[in-house]
């Protein structure tokens, strides 16, 4: 998924026009290597935490999925450099501000931004969603059995899909590469250190729901995101979408 990630202007190994398409279809096989290393642990605990997993997952993907075709509603491409470069011209200069983060998407579409940060949460099985893990039901989840190698290899790719969030965070709501104010000294900054201070930023703010944040319970979880998050974002999406037609502001 990482090969369509643009770190900084014409810097991604793969710049296809369906970028977006792309990170959200191979993010989603995570949840068959989840299930089947539950399945062939042979335990009922790891299976019980794979099942979990698979259903959270498939849950906020749709959340997740409603608050991309926002995006794209805004920028009228799928590719993610177009994401990025739309941001330079965002609510700010159209309002008679200068170019700064107040043109990034953060602010124009706040509450899809705040959905997506907490799907992202429940997405990789982070506090408080990490009911994949809760100790005191599940011992360790579909690790359980796993140590050595294996269990490098599961805890690897948790930590890999956590900060492909990140960087899709930062690429649909915090300009990607762009610096914070166009003007010296920030333009004198290369764009990929930016990228890499707003996917930092992104993981610092992941890691730190787990110090003031209590877990959910899975009635909760499931709730949150089919009663909420979900009727939520699609009403954001025909909101956003009859705002573009009416006034035509894209």
């Amino acid at each position: 998924a990482w090969a369509v990630i643009p770190v900084n202007e014409g810097w991604a190994i793969a710049n296809v026009n369906v970028g977006i398409l792309y990170v959200f279809a191979i993010s989603s096989l995570e949840v068959y290597g989840v299930i089947m290393g539950g399945w062939a642990s042979n335990s009922k605990y790891p299976f019980l935490g794979a099942l979990r997993s698979a259903a959270q997952m498939v849950s906020y993907e749709v959340s997740i999925g409603f608050v991309i075709v926002t995006v794209l509603l805004c920028v009228g491409s799928l590719n993610l450099s177009d994401i990025v470069l739309s941001q330079q011209d965002g609510l700010g200069t159209r309002v008679g501000l200068p170019n700064t983060f107040l043109d990034w998407h953060w602010l124009s579409l706040f509450p899809m931004f705040v959905i997506f940060f907490i799907s992202a949460l429940a997405e990789t099985n982070r506090p408080p969603f990490d009911l994949v893990e809760a100790e005191s039901e599940l011992v360790a989840g579909h690790m359980v059995e796993y140590s050595s190698t294996p269990f490098l290899l599961f805890f690897l790719g948790e930590y890999v899909a956590i900060v492909l969030m990140c960087a899709l965070a930062t690429i649909l709501f915090l300009g990607g590469w762009l610096p914070p104010f166009d003007f010296a000294p920030f333009t004198w900054v290369p764009g990929l250190i930016w990228f890499v201070l707003k996917v930092c930023l992104v993981f610092f703010m992941i890691s730190m729901v787990k110090a003031f944040v209590p877990r959910y319970r899975y009635d909760q979880l499931m709730r949150l995101g089919w009663k909420v998050f979900l009727p939520i974002s699609l009403a954001m999406v025909v909101i956003v979408a009859a705002f573009l037609k009416i006034t035509g502001f894209a």
